[in-house]
């Protein structure tokens, strides 16, 4: 793909719940960082203090400033009492709440404005995304645009792996893609990628080709991956094959529009 000029917009601010207050979200140009982390939390309390353990592990030594954005989808098992008390020990973490659950997108929507990096990266909070392989996506951006992790050996259960090899199979054909792995949560965005982005329910499974119909630069990379130790999976097959059937249709109805033009001259 060509290189293009990255669109520049504004990016809006958004009212959430945040521990119990109402606040307005936008970029904070008086404490920017060089990275923001955005994590999904729905259910995962046993994973969220080894997981902050392995992000400090896997990013302090490299020198950069960051944060941890986590936003907590209506979780009922403690994790957002858990957080706070995270919060209280490590002041670059930080937590939104939502009131009730709303769902992957608009938990990666929330957290993407709210985020403060140059850079931006998402991941899951069970721990089989690896944190240790954030500076891996981080060497390519730069050359790349968005960075999406590949996971080559997954470690799931072989009825999970199939469903997931069908699902990207139907998504590519569907979209003229040629992503190997669109369900792995550890991508690393320039931030220009997401500012203006505007999210529908169940577009964070076509964040790579969104981003690529804007004009910027995918490319995949291999990420290792590991069983779940803790929790249980909020995801089931026949979700990961039909639920997101619709909006791959809208996905290829807004490829199909998309429009897409040069301006040689300007007089």
């Amino acid at each position: 793909m060509s290189e293009v000029q990255s669109p520049k917009s504004k990016v809006q601010s958004l009212k959430l719940n945040i521990q119990g207050q109402t606040s307005d979200l936008g970029p904070r140009t008086s404490d920017t960082v060089e990275l923001s982390l955005v994590i999904p939390v729905y259910n995962e309390v046993e994973n969220l203090r080894p997981l902050c353990d392995a992000i400090r592990k896997a990013l302090d030594p490299l020198g950069r400033s960051y944060e941890v954005v986590f936003v907590d989808d209506g979780s009922t098992d403690g994790s957002g009492e858990l957080l706070r008390e995270l919060r209280s020990e490590d002041r670059r973490l930080r937590v939104l709440r939502f009131d009730r659950n709303y769902g992957q997108t608009a938990v990666f929507d929330a957290g993407f404005k709210a985020a403060r990096g140059a850079v931006v990266v998402t991941l899951d909070a069970d721990l089989q995304n690896d944190p240790g392989d954030i500076p891996l996506l981080l060497d390519r951006i730069g050359e790349y645009d968005a960075v999406c992790g590949w996971r080559r050996e997954r470690r799931d259960s072989w009825s999970k792996r199939i469903g997931s090899r069908i699902a990207n199979a139907v998504r590519n054909r569907a979209t003229g893609e040629e992503i190997h792995d669109t369900g792995c949560s550890l991508k690393a965005f320039r931030r220009e990628c997401l500012e203006g982005l505007t999210l529908y329910k169940g577009m964070h499974r076509f964040l790579p080709t969104l981003v690529k119909m804007r004009g910027f630069r995918v490319v995949e990379a291999p990420v290792s991956h590991h069983p779940r130790r803790a929790g249980t999976s909020k995801y089931t097959n026949l979700g990961r094959i039909f639920g997101p059937f619709l909006d791959l249709l809208a996905v290829r109805w807004m490829k199909k529009r998309w429009l897409s033009y040069r301006v040689n001259e300007e007089a």
